[in-house]
């Protein structure tokens, strides 16, 4: 297991200064955010121009580059042709690890599991691996969910966000049993009554997660997920989850 930055860190920077931060902050790798809206790149952006994509994203102040977070706002074929831009991105720049939403709750079952094997396909032509994010409001909100989905999408992971577990509507609910499925982590500290916390101040065990993770031979990122509060030093927040991290690993 190793430490990096999600660049959703940092909302509103440019993408060099994102990386920036990241790097004064002595983290080593990022997972960029390849979001149509608010993202470090957009995937209509990868579609339509994949050289110059992979021009810039190898050109990243030397970080390790340890996952893509992909969201697309196309529909139909366009979903799927600048998902596939996005998985020959990967590849370019040797990344394996892509992160997907799951959709919204009331999507037809069959519906999301014919999506995530459509583009469990795609990316498995590219050597690549789709790790679906656990999120309040999605399909993945609930565990046992999220684990079906796992074993009807042959390849499929999930990006585990415990924050959403702890805080959501299922926060008495046991998540043990996706461990297995984990491909990605996103961090932070959370309450059951707010979605982030002050680092320190939440219920979050990582310790007791890690050693979860081990005992499925997790070797992947732990990627770091704080969005600035209002009134708490934002560096100093990134900075002590680094280092709690770093001191368990």
């Amino acid at each position: 297991m190793f430490i990096c930055a999600s660049t959703e860190c940092f909302p509103g920077l440019g993408p060099k200064e994102v990386l920036q931060q990241l790097v004064d902050l002595e983290y080593t790798s990022t997972e960029l955010a390849l979001h149509e809206t608010d993202g470090w790149m957009k995937p209509s952006e990868v579609v339509a121009d994949l050289e110059r994509a992979i021009g810039v994203c190898g050109d990243i102040h030397r970080m390790h580059v340890a996952a893509l977070s992909i969201e697309i706002e196309a529909t139909g074929d366009d979903y799927y042709k600048q998902f596939a831009a996005c998985c020959k991105l990967a590849k370019a720049i040797k990344v394996v690890t892509l992160v997907v939403p799951s959709s919204e709750l009331g999507t037809p079952f069959n519906e999301e599991i014919e999506r995530l094997k459509n583009m469990v396909a795609l990316a498995s032509l590219e050597g690549a691996v789709v790790a679906m994010k656990t999120t309040i409001g999605c399909m993945s909100q609930d565990p046992d969910t999220a684990a079906v989905i796992c074993d009807n999408v042959k390849g499929l992971g999930l990006a585990l966000d415990p924050s959403h577990y702890i805080a959501g509507p299922n926060q008495s609910r046991n998540y043990d049993k996706v461990m297995k499925y984990v491909r990605h982590t996103h961090l932070r500290d959370t309450s059951k009554t707010e979605l982030q916390v002050r680092v320190g101040q939440g219920e979050v065990d990582y310790g007791r997660l890690m050693q979860q993770l081990a005992k499925e031979k997790y070797s992947r990122a732990l990627s770091v997920f704080i969005t600035p509060m209002e009134g708490v030093d934002h560096h100093g927040e990134m900075r002590k989850m680094r280092l709690l991290l770093d001191s368990l690993l």
